[in-house]
């Protein structure tokens, strides 16, 4: 990857974590994601942890195998009742074919931290039995459940949505592939939610910008008929842009923030105008070219002129014809 192009999407990313970091955003994500829009989970029932996983030996186990930690997008425990579930978020904006593996990975990772922390209390405790003394886990011990969502920002997913997805299984008798356990893909493609209603924070904002970004009629609709969008959080603006692929909103921003809110109503519409007035000034240009070369070509064409004498007529040089020309084969290639 060219590092102009690393960075940029370094960037991106830094911009996801921080606005998707916000424990009210994170709640209502999974309320809708998991819910389906049901208020289950609240900003105070959330915890955030290290995102650290996979690794939890000494280092010198790490050197010795040449191993180091993974590191996930975001991860919080939430609080259920008397219980607790560690919910994972992990960012997408390109297919990562082996997804159903590293999700699993990163679950399996966290019920390995759990579990080293159960380790280290069994080895002080006393009046254990020999078997909980060797599991490093005693009978009664319980881990948190875990699950990895993970959020999906380009157009198409094609990979596979479970292990089994990515497994061949090609002449392995169906009495062995029904005992290969399966991991599903808890996948959420932002570009195809048929409803954003289900978030009560600005994440259906966010979600309906990246959904429409390549409708700008459908986004500019979208964005005049919510009045949330005229009180953006910068976080969410910041996240919203990167999707629309205009980085004259990001420009102007400055002009239409106050006090941590960005009017992004007023934002679009400028660049809106903006591309309209562009678009008029090409258009205009692209007329005036194709006039010019017409009329040339019609003399000589009508009078049976030689081309400098058709140029010569029309009150223009050769060099304005040629420049002319050029004009009108580049806006007939953009066009």
């Amino acid at each position: 990857m060219a590092p102009a192009r690393e960075e940029k999407n370094m960037e991106k990313d830094l911009v996801e974590k921080r606005c998707l970091s916000d424990n009210r955003r994170y709640a209502d994500l999974i309320n809708g994601f998991v819910f389906r829009g049901r208020q289950i989970l609240h900003e105070k029932d959330l915890k955030e942890m290290d995102t650290q996983t996979g690794i939890w030996e000494r280092r010198r186990y790490w050197k010795k195998r040449k191993a180091r930690p993974k590191y996930r997008d975001l991860l919080r425990k939430a609080a259920l009742g008397v219980n607790f579930a560690v919910i994972g978020v992990e960012n997408q904006e390109e297919v990562n074919y082996l997804m159903p593996l590293r999700s699993m990975g990163y679950d399996v990772g966290e019920y390995e931290r759990q579990a080293a922390w159960a380790k280290k209390k069994v080895k002080k405790e006393k009046g254990i039995s020999k078997a909980e003394f060797l599991s490093g886990f005693k009978k009664s011990d319980r881990l948190c459940p875990c699950i990895t969502l993970v959020l999906f920002f380009g157009k198409e997913w094609d990979g596979g949505r479970d292990l089994h997805g990515i497994l061949d299984f090609t002449d392995i008798p169906p009495e062995l592939k029904e005992m290969v356990s399966n991991y599903p893909l808890h996948l959420l493609e932002v570009r195809k939610l048929e409803r954003t209603d289900i978030f009560r924070t600005d994440l259906r904002q966010i979600f309906d910008i990246i959904r429409y970004s390549e409708n700008k009629e459908m986004l500019r609709k979208t964005i005049e008929s919510d009045s949330a969008y005229r009180e953006m959080d910068e976080d969410a603006y910041d996240m919203a842009v990167e999707y629309v692929k205009a980085e004259e909103l990001t420009a102007v921003k400055k002009f239409y923030q106050k006090e941590g809110k960005v009017d992004m109503c007023k934002a679009l519409k400028e660049l809106i105008e903006d591309g309209r007035k562009e678009g008029q000034e090409k258009g205009r240009e692209e007329g005036e070219a194709k006039i010019l070369v017409k009329s040339v070509e019609s003399v000589m064409e009508k009078f049976h002129v030689d081309f400098e004498t058709a140029c010569d007529g029309v009150g223009i040089t050769a060099s304005e014809y040629y420049k002319a020309k050029s004009i009108s084969k580049l806006f007939q290639k953009i066009g």
